[in-house]
């Protein structure tokens, strides 16, 4: 993409739009509406050729294709529970692309707290609704979210165990919660 000093630029994974301002190599400088410059690689930007405001100006909101666009299709919501042999088990994916739009200005450590935050939740979640099993899917890596989980579970009423090798290899840990009847 070819940018120029004056194009209108939207940043891909955050809510900002302005002016190109500066370019230097790869580095492109923009200015916002509000005054604020930032830099941003070529890679990260996307050239807005025309305000939406301008384009809905000529687009006819009684056309058939635009109302059948706009009606909302009714999605089959994606459940973190899977049912296996009348048992209820809760999969959680612990990615942290799974868990954020974007893992733009997170460190490592802030993205482990969020797994191990997002772990804690789901297996008090399971605890409070009584939901016997538990899948924390966190890859394979370095180790060191599979140590974090195990320093957790060890503060709860739970028995844990690597999860089944076939069907999510060895970055899974499965966990048995204890039910108190």
């Amino acid at each position: 993409m070819c940018l120029e000093i004056g194009n209108k630029v939207a940043v891909i994974d955050a809510n900002i739009r302005g002016v190109v301002v500066k370019l230097n190599g790869d580095n492109v400088f923009v200015l916002d509406d509000e005054g604020m410059e930032y830099c941003f690689t070529k890679k990260e930007l996307v050239k807005v050729e025309v305000d939406q405001s301008e384009l809905s100006k000529y687009s006819d909101i009684n056309n058939p294709m635009l109302k059948a666009k706009i009606q909302p299709k009714e999605k089959k919501k994606k459940t973190s529970f899977v049912k296996d042999k009348k048992e209820v088990i809760m999969e959680v994916d612990l990615h942290a692309e799974k868990l954020v739009k974007s893992t733009r200005g997170m460190d490592n450590f802030d993205i482990l707290s969020l797994q191990i935050n997002t772990a804690k939740h789901k297996l008090e979640y399971c605890i409070s609704k009584k939901i016997s099993k538990l899948v924390l899917i966190h890859g394979i890596g370095d180790g060191v979210l599979k140590t974090e989980l195990k320093y957790l579970l060890n503060n709860y009423p739970v028995k844990y165990y690597d999860a089944s090798y076939q069907k999510y290899g060895q970055g899974a840990t499965e966990v048995y919660v204890f039910q108190n009847e």
